[in-house]
């Protein structure tokens, strides 16, 4: 059976002691920190902590349906004529007497890559005509226009969230604060072409007034 031997050398005994002590106290310290290393305190079970996440800012314009009715921008490319289809819109193809027709467009981005258009109400222009005859044009007595950039998706369409209502009169810019005539219905024939920033529909809409 061992003995415990007491500290032999020329300085007292207290003093080895103390360094027997220091030295214990430093292998426990090294024992906990390989402890530590190993457990990881706060993660579950030893299970691998989750991989930092980030998130992705939206895209502004990234899935819009419909055209702003305030003043917007978009960030991107500005979209090439050839690659926008502009279609004009009525909700009904015939009219009764009394019933207001009302019009709207939809932009179509018939490119392979996003691009933006002002699409804004200042940039539209709806034209109804019958024959060679121009009878209304929006135009003439618009107020309260805007600017609104659009990004449009490749071989997405945005569309008027709000729509136009012709009072069935003939427009002219010098009879807006009049009272002006209707014009012809009872199954009269008239078109509706529409235009944004410059490029204009391919095809217009017909429609009957009775």
């Amino acid at each position: 059976m061992s003995t415990f031997k007491h500290p032999v050398g020329p300085q007292p005994s207290n003093v080895y002691w103390r360094r027997r002590l220091l030295l214990a106290l430093g292998v426990i310290a090294v024992i906990v920190v390989i402890v530590l290393i190993v457990v990881r305190p706060g993660s579950s079970e030893g299970a691998p902590a989750p991989a930092a996440t980030t998130s992705k800012p939206a895209t502004s314009g990234n899935g819009a349906t419909s055209i702003p009715t305030e003043s917007t921008t978009a960030s991107g490319q500005a979209c090439k004529p050839a690659n926008v289809k502009v279609a004009a819109n009525t909700d009904a193809d015939t009219y009764a007497a009394g019933q207001l027709p009302k019009l709207t467009v939809s932009i179509t981005n018939t490119g392979t890559v996003a691009c933006k258009i002002d699409a804004g109400t200042a940039q539209q222009v709806f034209t109804i005509t019958s024959g060679s005859e121009t009878y209304w044009k929006s135009t003439d007595c618009q107020s309260d226009k805007v600017d609104a950039e659009v990004l449009l998706q490749p071989g997405k369409t945005v569309s008027s969230q709000t729509p136009i209502e012709w009072d069935r009169t003939r427009s002219d810019p010098s009879t807006c604060q009049q009272t002006r005539d209707q014009v012809p219905a009872g199954g009269a024939s008239y078109h509706l072409t529409t235009s944004v920033s410059g490029i204009e529909s391919a095809e217009s809409k017909q429609f009957i007034l009775n």
